[in-house]
């Protein structure tokens, strides 16, 4: 464990609203007192990039509750004080979602001070990097293929459809289906990574530009057994009439849009399944059973290969591109890697 000096001050991400109503920014410093409550305080070693990271930095997207507020949904790193009993000084932690980097300081910050129900102990088989290159992505990926293994799927029923597949949650659902052994089918708008989707396991790769979004039947040709969907709405329209029989759509995103237009056909006809994926709020034992699953069975076998990280300086300049749809696979931050 590190020594630690609380009175010094320390570097944070911090995004706040002007009078005006004019969003800012930036790195800069804090002090300890100003890090909100929580029975537990950590060293922060890395944290991640999201494209809700990327929505609250820029303004883009109405994410923040209050300011000021350090951004980053996701944190990993070292235990330096705790007052909850499940927790020591020493402990290694991650932390995803809740209300973290939304109306509670984050992880982009070389603190964090968090409630010891938010926090998960990093599982064996995991380090601090790789538990940040999963992060929020990789917990909602496992999650929508728990849910579609408790509905019935296994891959024996057929191909399991990835749409947004180069995204942080595509990439990672690519790899972890594969890795169980499904036949996997690549969805993406980017001609050009055909070899990168391949790579991460996908046995096809279907363009975006070659289906037409604008004449979709109530049921089409069944082709998917299942489905992990990021994208959300005439493109999740076209997914569910698409689906086999008895087929379970993991619905987690809506890169594309939050509107939906179906006919309850296929579910009341083929039995298909919606099924609503939400890693935000989930409690202890799932999240730390989907977590255990992480290291196991659901870890990635390409996690490296999908993921990028950057300095905390590199920070303020990697935002743009995410919400310009320019980035593939995960982003993470890396903030103090001595910690491990």
């Amino acid at each position: 464990m590190m020594a630690t000096n609380l009175q010094e001050p320390f570097k944070a991400f911090v995004i706040d609203k002007g009078e005006d109503g004019s969003l800012s920014s930036g790195l800069t410093t804090l002090h300890h007192a100003q890090l909100d409550a929580g029975e537990v305080t950590i060293k922060v070693a890395y944290s991640s990039v999201n494209y809700k990271d990327a929505l609250a930095a820029t303004g883009t997207g109405k994410i923040i509750h209050r300011f000021p507020c350090v951004g980053g949904i996701d944190v990993a790193g070292e235990v330096i004080q705790s007052s909850d009993a499940r927790f020591a000084a020493g402990d290694k932690v991650l932390a995803t979602a809740y209300n973290i980097g939304v109306s509670h300081h984050g992880g982009y910050a070389e603190y964090a001070r968090l409630p010891a129900d938010w926090l998960v102990p990093l599982p064996e088989g995991l380090n601090l990097l790789e538990a940040m290159a999963l992060g929020t992505a990789g917990l909602t990926a496992a999650l929508g293929i728990v849910h579609m293994e408790t509905n019935g799927l296994t891959p024996e029923k057929g191909p399991v459809l990835v749409t947004g597949a180069t995204g942080g949650v595509g990439s990672l659902a690519v790899d972890m289906l594969s890795g169980l052994g499904y036949e996997v089918t690549a969805l993406t708008s980017k001609s050009t990574e055909d070899a990168y989707l391949k790579g991460l396991g996908a046995a096809e790769v279907v363009s975006a530009s070659t289906i037409d979004l604008s004449s979709v039947k109530a049921m089409e040709e069944g082709r998917w057994a299942g489905a992990v969907d990021s994208v959300g709405g005439p493109l999740l329209s076209w997914v569910i009439a698409t689906m086999k029989r008895a087929g379970t759509i993991a619905c987690i995103g809506n890169a594309g849009s939050f509107k939906l237009n179906t006919t309850v056909y296929p579910f009341i006809l083929r039995g298909v399944s919606l099924l609503g994926v939400d890693s935000g709020f989930i409690a202890s034992p799932v999240r730390q059973q989907v977590w255990q699953r992480l290291r196991n069975d659901l870890k990635p076998k390409h996690l490296r290969e999908c993921t990028q990280v950057i300095d905390f300086d590199e920070l303020p300049k990697a935002f743009d591109r995410f919400v310009q749809g320019q980035v593939r696979g995960r982003t993470v931050v890396r903030i103090d890697d001595s910690l491990g």
